[in-house]
């Protein structure tokens, strides 16, 4: 009897026929379960990878984009990955002790920060990575 799930296919052996596998055990007196039965499993449907040659391409937020004026002005270059701004962005806040104290989800923000985050005062750590997101040119 063969059974098949996608990329594998399993056949198990058994010394019966696989049409005493479909009666009830009281249909077959003296049943016993055989005590050879296997399982065997062929790959049927399975393909080579392709071999790693070098380093992949950056894609998604790790590519590096060009950036406004008032971001390249933060974190120091024209382009950047939006992971890499991130990271600056933190660096920076945390560097100029800009948390509020009493809540560190809050960001207190100075001159250069406002610029970023469209001229607030403050900000949750949850926005911050969608309000750089218009600075991703």
């Amino acid at each position: 009897m063969a059974i098949s799930s996608g990329v594998f296919s399993t056949t198990f052996l058994s010394p019966e026929p696989a049409s005493s596998f479909l009666r009830p055990s009281s249909a077959r007196p003296g049943f016993l379960p055989p005590t050879n039965l296997r399982m065997v499993r062929t790959v049927t449907l399975a393909t080579a990878s392709k071999p790693v040659t070098g380093k992949r391409e950056p894609r998604g937020i790790m590519k590096p984009r060009r950036v406004s004026p008032e971001m390249e002005a933060l974190v120091g270059a024209p382009e950047i990955p939006r992971t890499q701004a991130l990271k600056q962005i933190w660096a920076y806040i945390k560097e100029h002790n800009l948390q509020d104290p009493e809540n560190k989800k809050i960001i207190v923000c100075d001159e250069k920060l406002k610029k970023i985050f469209g001229g607030r005062d403050q900000v949750g750590f949850l926005e911050i990575a969608g309000l750089i997101s218009p600075h991703f040119l």
